[in-house]
């Protein structure tokens, strides 16, 4: 074939046309040769969910179990010794601090004990290292009195360890309950409008939502078996308010305790509830999204002005050095 007649028009007609009817083919008869994998994929993804739901089940059975464990746990007898000769529970705590415990995910007397013992013992560790780098590792021309002050500074702080740690610890757990809470009681809400009772639908929303909050889950379980065994059922609710400390759990108890005095149904209290939460959440996204930009603020002073000001002002700069600079 010579190159005239590959590049005439009519071999170039032949060859587009050749490759239209070829995409024609391929595109009419693809759809008739490919299989359907849909089913497969979605029996694939369901198989997937049962085995992640299945394992995050035992690990948070596994947890309950370590949680209930640690009920019937006590302190070591040193340990016990050492804050009851002290005197410690009178004090340095109150009911405030054993609900902040529990609100930490705290339970039983051991951790008690070991939150006395860490406030006493903590301060005095912190002195003894203090003392040992201060002494042995800073200059020696620093004055002695400058070294104990430091000493001491340092075991200042050291005393208030425990309580910052404590208060990290209750403010994650918050966090992650109130983020998992609407979720919840929209299962919650599903749960009593199907049928079921309300310990039932603890019971079952502790198990669908332990794969996102184990902490809530852990709390809708005892929750359920303080409604099997105590006498009212309004100790519970407020029970596991004050064991989560969120606003949105307390408001949800609160409408379940009128709904039970007053014999109002509990599905149209959680509908109202679980709208309210959401109207909640989304105000809080709303909040967090109007405090973005001044929180950017600061951030773009520090890094993004003297970048672009260095960029801008480069070029500048080399023609003024160029321009009165030495001569070669």
């Amino acid at each position: 074939m010579s190159l005239e007649t590959i590049a005439s028009s009519q071999f170039l007609a032949a060859l587009l046309a050749m490759v239209a009817v070829t995409g024609t083919i391929f595109s009419l008869v693809m759809p008739l040769l490919s299989r359907d994998t849909l089913k497969t994929r979605m029996k694939t993804v369901a198989l997937e969910r049962d085995k992640l739901r299945a394992r995050e089940r035992a690990r948070l059975q596994a947890q309950q179990s370590d949680a209930r464990a640690s009920l019937r746990n006590q302190p070591k007898a040193q340990m016990k010794r050492f804050v009851d000769r002290l005197n410690l529970k009178e004090a340095l705590s109150d009911e405030t601090t054993v609900e902040r415990l529990r609100m930490a995910g705290y339970r039983g007397s051991a951790p008690l004990y070991y939150y006395l013992t860490a406030r006493i013992a903590l301060p005095g560790v912190i002195f003894l290292f203090a003392l040992f780098y201060t002494f042995l590792i800073l200059k020696p021309d620093l004055p002695s009195i400058t070294k104990f002050g430091i000493c001491l500074s340092c075991a200042g702080v050291g005393a208030f360890v425990p309580n910052l740690y404590l208060k990290n610890k209750v403010d994650k757990r918050k966090l992650i309950i109130q983020r998992a809470w609407p979720d919840a009681l929209d299962l919650m809400l599903i749960c009593v409008e199907s049928g079921m009772s309300i310990e039932g639908a603890f019971q079952r929303v502790a198990e669908e939502i332990g794969i996102q909050s184990v902490e809530l889950a852990e709390e809708l379980s005892l929750t359920t078996a303080e409604l099997s065994y105590l006498s009212e059922r309004r100790t519970a609710y407020e029970n596991l308010a004050r064991r989560t400390g969120v606003d949105g759990v307390k408001n949800v108890m609160m409408a379940l305790i009128q709904a039970e005095r007053y014999g109002t149904p509990v599905g149209s209290a959680l509908r109202t509830m679980a709208d309210d939460t959401r109207e909640l959440r989304m105000q809080m996204a709303e909040q967090k999204a109007a405090s973005l930009p001044p929180k950017l603020t600061v951030p773009m002073i520090l890094f993004f002005l003297p970048v672009l000001f260095f960029i801008i002002m480069s070029p500048a700069v080399m023609q003024v050095i160029d321009l009165f600079g030495p001569p070669e």
